[in-house]
């Protein structure tokens, strides 16, 4: 069963909400960042977006980019995955049970704190009644959604799917993790050395057809925990979907300014795929759990305009018309996830 990206619509700390990619990269000198949101009038109703987070604002409206550039009435299944979810609503709900001694609260905060609430609030919006789900796992939420998406594809229990990444950096959390060393005080965007923050919104449209509005057709997906041999698990995974390394035309790495996990991705750019031409994306997406899905919209729009951004490479080498697509992305060292993309 084939499976094709059919629209995207991605809000990120870039200015891609709307364009098919950028040309002037915003570049930050902090490292805690947040998404350029756009007006969400043309979305939703100002009614209903007085009760809404940013994520669930930024989810409805890429999710409405998404379809809408597809040409699909409406998704078969609505599918989402995120790490944290809406964290925001969830820290104000906590915050004010402290504040106000448990007494007055009020309820909209708490009934959108849940993970599941992003998914529900794109069905609800969409008068979308059918499957829908949502995978909270980490580094991997994304990819776990779009590998349930898949399996609906081959076991031919949906023709279309929406399929999201979706998650906020809250003041808060960054603090958390800053205390811990994960983020980089003098972090600048364009410097490989640095980790940046980051948060987004990307909803992509899954169809079993193609047509002229087609990005790629997804290849295949693999997902692993710590694996011994990052290489063999590429060259494996390349091998299960008939392909070797000389038949990528680009490979994309999910390079965060971390030296550390960075490692992995420098080994693989200096063997498998010396002679091939490298990008990378999260010194423009920022680190956050469903970054993968920032990652699989650049590789996407790599392929149907066929040439790779320049604040995008990481070498010289040549991509031709970039056909073949690899996406290669860890989570701290633990979660690995290989995505492949074809042209059509």
């Amino acid at each position: 069963m084939s499976v094709y990206i059919q629209g995207i619509g991605n809000i990120s700390i870039q200015n891609t909400f709307g364009h098919a990619g950028f040309s002037d990269p915003v570049w930050y000198s902090e490292p805690y960042v947040r998404c350029i949101d756009p007006d969400f009038k043309s979305f939703i109703s100002a009614n209903e977006a007085r009760r809404m987070s940013k994520v669930i604002k930024r989810a409805i409206a890429t999710a409405k980019t998404a379809i809408e550039e597809s040409g699909i009435e409406m998704p078969d299944a609505i599918i989402s995955g995120t790490g944290l979810g809406c964290i925001e609503d969830t820290e104000k709900f906590l915050s004010a049970m402290i504040e106000d001694d448990e007494k007055f609260l009020k309820p909209t905060f708490f009934i959108q704190s849940t993970h599941n609430t992003i998914s529900s609030q794109i069905a609800i919006n969409l008068k979308c009644h059918s499957h829908n789900n949502t995978f909270v796992h980490g580094g991997m939420s994304f990819e776990c959604a779009l590998t349930e998406a898949l399996l609906l594809f081959a076991d031919r229990k949906a023709k279309s799917a929406l399929v999201g990444g979706y998650d906020e950096m809250t003041p808060a959390y960054f603090k958390m993790l800053d205390r811990v060393g994960f983020w980089k005080k003098d972090a600048e965007s364009d410097q490989p050395s640095h980790v940046l923050s980051g948060e987004g919104s990307v909803s992509v449209m899954l169809s079993d057809e193609k047509n002229e509005k087609t990005y790629a057709e997804i290849l295949g997906l693999e997902v692993q925990y710590q694996p011994e041999d990052v290489a063999a698990l590429v060259g494996s995974f390349l091998k299960s979907k008939g392909k070797t390394a000389s038949d990528i035309d680009l490979v994309v790495f999910g390079i965060s300014g971390d030296d550390n996990s960075d490692a992995v991705y420098r080994q693989l750019g200096a063997g498998l795929f010396a002679a091939k031409a490298q990008a990378k994306y999260k010194h423009l997406s920022g680190e956050y759990f469903t970054s993968t899905g920032f990652g699989l919209w650049l590789a996407a729009n790599c392929i149907k305009n066929k040439q790779v951004p320049v604040y995008a490479l990481l070498n010289d080498q040549p991509a031709g018309d970039v056909q073949q697509v690899l996406i290669i992305n860890h989570y701290q060292n633990k979660n690995y996830s290989l995505m492949l993309l074809s042209g059509c």
